[in-house]
């Protein structure tokens, strides 16, 4: 149990941080280097809805990077299933071509919401 616990600790932590400190304020968690030249990157965006989903506010979040919300669902479903294995000490492994095809899906998706959300037609998908 170790890792999940040292994970979920993590990801607390860094949502306690997001909480307390807003990154709605301009270099308040520095500057990402893709943003500072205009261009939004998958992740930008990221702290900020962290943020918003720490005070309730589902529509901000989703705002600052729509990406990073509509994933929610499944890291916590990822998390979760890793936790109740290793809780009830078993190993479940999931299938090689599952992981291979899940993570080409989720790549592509990610490209093609960094590119989208840098052409003028999806510039409402910018933080």
């Amino acid at each position: 149990m170790r890792a999940p616990l040292v994970t979920l600790g993590s990801l607390a932590a860094a949502t306690l941080a997001l909480r307390l400190r807003d990154p709605h304020q301009r270099g308040s968690w520095g500057m990402c280097p893709l943003a500072a030249v205009g261009v939004w990157c998958p992740a930008c965006g990221g702290l900020r809805a962290v943020n918003d989903l720490t005070h309730g506010e589902v529509v901000a979040a989703a705002s600052s990077n729509l990406l990073f919300v509509a994933s929610i669902p499944l890291i916590l479903w990822v998390l979760g299933r890793w936790t109740l294995a290793r809780w009830r000490g078993t190993v479940t492994p999931v299938p090689r071509t599952l992981t291979l095809w899940g993570g080409v899906l989720y790549g592509s998706l990610a490209l093609a919401f960094f590119v989208v959300r840098n052409t003028p037609c999806g510039s409402w998908l910018a933080p």
